[in-house]
């Protein structure tokens, strides 16, 4: 037996997002309409004069919970073309899950190795390569509010290295993204430190994920982030899931 926990936001018309999805909704009553003009009949003749639902969709590839492949950082990485999200290989998309619990950290501070150790220490684990870490600072909490996109705190460039000098393919948290948001006064070296080592090292963020709270054990589970296979992107959209046994 298997427990699903869904570990993604949903895609909402009128969200705080910085590019939020716009989604129009046609109804059945709509759907009679147009339909019926294709194959040259009226609405009085769909059984119950209802047609089919359907939307259209207006988002970016950013937007909602996604994986961000490495093209997103550079054209290259590690001396090779950036793969984008329809290159990534399927088997860094599945694999164990282990949750760091770093709710402590405030909004605007950033995540060290330090704190990486600390977090592994209190649940005796070590981290291995493929698995997928999953970075806890309940920032989802926020979702949809006006303070969405600002309340997280951040990943240090050491932090990101050190995962990926393990072997880790993919790191997500459960924020607008993985690197805080700086204010006016802060270097520009400081700007985007998870984003810009991603140009020296290769690895693929997971953003806006949701509900690592309710994973009931940090280790010990499945997690599956199958993108949307889209050609040439440098983001694609996920269901995120943990499989708990």
């Amino acid at each position: 037996m298997m427990k699903i926990i869904d570990l993604s936001v949903p895609l909402e018309n009128y969200s705080f997002d910085p590019w939020p999805p716009r989604i129009f909704y046609l109804k059945h009553r709509s759907g009679a309409k147009y339909v019926g003009k294709r194959v040259g009949r009226g609405v009085d003749e769909f059984p119950g004069k209802i047609g089919f639902a359907w939307e259209e969709v207006k988002l970016t590839t950013h937007t909602g919970t996604h994986l961000v492949a490495p093209w997103h950082f550079a054209p290259t990485t590690e001396g090779r073309p950036a793969k984008t999200i329809d290159e990534i290989p399927l088997d860094w998309c599945y694999g164990d899950g282990v949750v760091l619990d770093l709710t402590r950290k405030k909004t605007g501070q950033l995540i060290t190795v330090s704190d990486l150790k600390n977090a592994l220490s209190k649940i005796d684990y070590e981290i291995k390569a493929k698995d997928i870490v999953l970075i806890r600072t309940d920032a989802d909490k926020h979702f949809n509010k006006p303070d969405y996109g600002s309340v997280h705190s951040g990943v240090s460039r050491e932090a990101i290295k050190w995962m990926i000098e393990r072997g880790v393919k993919i790191i997500g948290m459960d924020g607008y993204g993985l690197d805080r948001k700086l204010t006016p006064e802060e270097d520009l070296k400081d700007l985007f430190q998870a984003h810009f080592v991603g140009r020296e090292k290769e690895y693929c963020q997971i953003e806006q994920l949701a509900n690592l709270d309710k994973i009931p054990k940090p280790y010990g589970f499945k997690v599956a982030v199958f993108p949307i296979k889209i050609e040439g992107a440098s983001a694609g959209w996920v269901r995120a899931v943990a499989l708990v046994p």
